[in-house]
């Protein structure tokens, strides 16, 4: 997906966002539903202050990365909401797992 067709995506959903050097930045104050998407634009950060849905999500980019303040729903990617992954490693603050793994391509 471009980043174009990822802007109307967003902006039909009625979700705030900034653009941000090279990335596009979800800012919305609440959760973010894009749980039909199959595919996201590369270098887009969330930093709502909800969770956000990526159910049906093919692949991820290597340089998306996830700093909202809930949830993370992958559940075709990992079965359901990443902190519920059971790959998690205690201790290990499972949104920083999940950049990193996302960093490393884990997903694509």
């Amino acid at each position: 997906m471009t980043r174009e067709e990822f802007i109307k995506v967003l902006e039909g959903k009625g979700y705030s966002y900034e653009i941000e050097g090279d990335n596009l930045v979800v800012v919305d104050d609440w959760n973010v539903d894009l749980r039909s998407l199959e595919t996201i634009s590369p270098g887009v950060v969330f930093s709502n202050e909800g969770y956000v849905s990526l159910e049906s999500l093919k692949t991820l980019p290597p340089d998306v990365v996830f700093k909202n303040e809930g949830d993370v729903w992958l559940e075709s990617l990992v079965g359901g909401p990443f902190e519920d992954w059971r790959g998690n490693i205690e201790g290990i603050n499972n949104k920083k797992l999940l950049n990193f793994m996302i960093s490393k391509g884990v997903f694509i």
